[in-house]
C-alpha cells in the first residue's frame, strides 16, 4: 500500500545539456542525483533530458531501453519518482514522451500534446491525446512538458478528477522567459495548486540560449523557490494541509465551468 505523505519533498534540477549526446546527459545527471543533500520523494528533470530539444529523431529510443533502464535505476537508487522527457520511437511513430518512474520500475506515462510548430516538432513527433494524472504518496500529479504550459485548458484542474501539483519539465528559450514566469504563475492561481516548472540551461545545437528559471509556486502562484540562471538543483517542501485549508477558505474550483475536451 502507498505511503501517504503530509509533506512532500521535491527536488529540481535545472541544468545544461551536452547536444544529441544522451551518454553524457545521464551521466551528469547521475552525478547530480547523487548529490542531493537529503532523501525526497519527487526529482524533477528537464525535458528531452537525454538529448536536448532536438529533431533528429533517429536518436529517438525505443521504450524500455537504455533511458527508460536509466529512469528505473535512479528512482530505485534514490528510493523516488523521478521524472522527465525524451523522444521515443514506438513502431515508427516519434513521441515527446514524459515518464513518472516509481522506485519499483513501474511507470506513468504522458505524451506532449501540443508540439512547438515554431521549432517544427509537429513535422517530426507525434502529439498526445490523453491527460494524465496521478497519484503519489497521497499527492494528485498532472505532469506536462513544455509548450503546453500555453494552453490552460489542457492543464485546467476539473472537479471530476482534481489534482494538488501541476509539474512542467521544458526546454524554454530565454527569449520568451517573461512568458514562461507568468504563465506558471497563471496555471497556479488558476487551478489553485502547487506548479513546479523544471527548465534547462545553456545554449544547444541550434544557438538558443536557455536560462533556466526554473520554479517552484505555491497555490496562490507566489514563489517557494526560484532557480534563475546557473546549473542547480533545489529541494523544496510543500504543504497537503496548507492547499486543502486555502481550498476551503477560498473555494474558487466549485464554481469553475464544466467542460469536455475532444482531441
Amino acid at each position: 500500500m502507498q505511503e501517504h505523505k503530509e509533506s512532500l519533498s521535491i527536488a529540481l534540477v535545472q541544468a545544461d545539456l551536452h547536444w544529441e549526446n544522451v551518454t553524457a546527459n545521464l551521466a551528469t545527471f547521475e552525478e547530480k542525483l547523487a548529490a542531493l543533500p537529503e532523501p525526497v520523494d519527487v526529482i524533477v528533470l528537464p525535458e528531452m533530458l537525454n538529448t536536448g530539444f532536438t529533431m533528429n529523431t533517429a536518436l529517438a529510443e525505443p521504450m524500455n531501453l537504455t533511458t527508460t533502464r536509466w529512469m528505473k535505476q535512479m528512482a530505485k537508487l534514490t528510493n523516488a519518482l523521478v521524472v522527465g522527457s525524451f523522444a521515443v520511437n514506438e513502431g515508427g511513430r516519434f513521441f515527446n514522451r514524459l515518464l513518472c518512474v516509481r522506485p519499483d520500475g513501474t511507470y506513468a506515462q504522458n505524451d506532449k500534446r501540443h508540439l512547438f510548430r515554431m521549432g517544427e516538432e509537429n513535422n517530426h513527433y507525434t502529439a498526445g491525446g490523453v491527460r494524465l494524472t496521478f497519484e503519489w504518496k497521497g499527492w494528485k500529479i498532472c505532469p506536462l512538458v513544455c509548450y503546453d504550459l500555453r494552453f490552460p485548458v489542457w492543464s485546467r484542474n476539473l472537479q471530476s478528477d482534481p489534482y494538488d501539483i501541476l509539474l512542467y519539465v521544458a526546454n524554454w528559450p530565454a527569449r520568451r522567459a517573461h512568458a514562461w514566469s507568468t504563465l506558471l504563475q497563471a496555471r497556479a492561481i488558476e487551478n489553485q495548486c502547487y506548479v513546479m516548472g523544471v527548465n534547462r540551461v545553456g545554449i544547444d545545437g541550434n544557438g538558443l540560449e536557455y536560462r533556466g528559471d526554473s520554479v517552484a509556486l505555491d497555490y496562490l502562484g507566489e514563489p517557494i523557490a526560484i532557480l534563475t540562471s546557473q546549473e542547480t538543483e533545489k529541494i523544496v517542501h510543500i504543504s497537503k494541509a496548507e492547499l486543502t485549508t486555502y481550498r476551503q477558505s477560498f473555494p474558487a474550483l466549485s464554481d469553475a465551468d464544466d467542460f469536455e475536451i475532444h482531441c
